[in-house]
């Protein structure tokens, strides 16, 4: 299975440059089962990456642009009067794909961000008093432009918190760059061949689930999320759901290196992707989210005292 999980990171690689580790993320991040938000400044490749791991995971996938003036029903779909048999027939949304990729998903109104919750938490959608499965595998990979950019509308906490993970790619590096520059904006891509088949992601999320924690780490990660919660420097510490998703992402970290047991390493690489929106500084608290992380990284010991 490491084999297979080695050949999709090397093929989305082949779209998005020098980010070996942000890829490796978010390919956990969906073998996790988990639903994945980019963010970062527009150009960065968000939406590169995005459509990269639609298509190595082979399952089908649709994209919306989120404007302003977008609908619940532009996502959703809608009841439309059919004469032919004199009644109304349900028309599917672009949601009910394995793959949604909402590209700058803060740019639409909190109505319409708010209609991917039930999806999203619920692999389902509710329309008209009548409720129908979306497919599976099911993920949103969302991409989201930095809030302090004109026309962003911010995602509320309870939305932040569907999310696995969040990632930021960055700049490239120079190495990058030049391959960049060199193969020219106008230049199409190569179509990348699925890698890993559905069946696959439900085999590689059963391994996950048996990956062993042991009781020493079971300490460690009490220990940091109680820093969360009594530490002056939170405003709002992590959920359960949040202390959840942290084991589950590290058991898929442990997975795709060919391990059945989890090692500290497993926690804390996992942290700053699946923590970092789930928590708030206070206001007496300088630094920013990724800085809280960092905080908790050097006050949790391993081994306590």
């Amino acid at each position: 299975m490491k084999s297979i999980i080695d050949r999709a990171v090397t093929a989305v690689e082949g779209r998005v440059l020098g980010k070996t580790h942000e890829v490796r993320t978010a390919v956990a991040c969906l073998l996790s089962g988990g639903h994945l938000l980019l963010e970062d400044l527009p150009g960065m490749g968000k939406t590169t990456l995005a459509h990269a791991l639609a298509e190595v995971m082979g399952l089908t996938y649709s994209r919306v642009q989120f404007t302003s003036d977008l609908l619940p029903a532009d996502i959703l779909g809608l009841s439309v009067y059919n004469r032919g048999i004199e009644s109304f027939q349900f028309q599917p949304g672009p949601i009910f794909n394995q793959v949604l990729l909402a590209d700058e998903i803060n740019r639409a109104t909190p109505r319409t961000q708010s209609a991917l919750l039930e999806a999203m938490s619920e692999h389902q959608v509710s329309v008209d008093g009548k409720t129908h499965p979306l497919p599976t595998p099911f993920f949103v990979i969302a991409t989201q432009n930095p809030i302090h950019q004109t026309g962003t509308y911010p995602l509320p906490e309870s939305q932040l918190d569907r999310f696995l993970m969040k990632l930021s790619l960055g700049y490239p590096d120079s190495a990058a760059e030049r391959q960049l520059l060199q193969r020219g904006a106008q230049a199409v891509p190569e179509p990348i061949a699925a890698v890993i088949e559905p069946a696959q992601i439900q085999e590689i999320r059963a391994r996950a689930d048996g990956v062993h924690l042991a009781d020493s780490l079971m300490g460690y990660l009490e220990r940091l999320i109680a820093f969360t919660r009594e530490s002056p420097a939170f405003a709002m510490g992590l959920s359960p759901r949040g202390s959840i998703a942290l084991v589950a992402a590290a058991r898929t970290w442990a997975v795709m290196a060919d391990r059945d047991y989890l090692l500290p390493e497993d926690i804390q690489t996992m942290l700053h992707p699946v923590v970092s929106h789930r928590v708030i500084p206070s206001a007496d608290y300088a630094g920013d989210s990724d800085a809280l992380i960092d905080l908790m990284s050097q006050r949790v010991d391993i081994i306590p005292d």
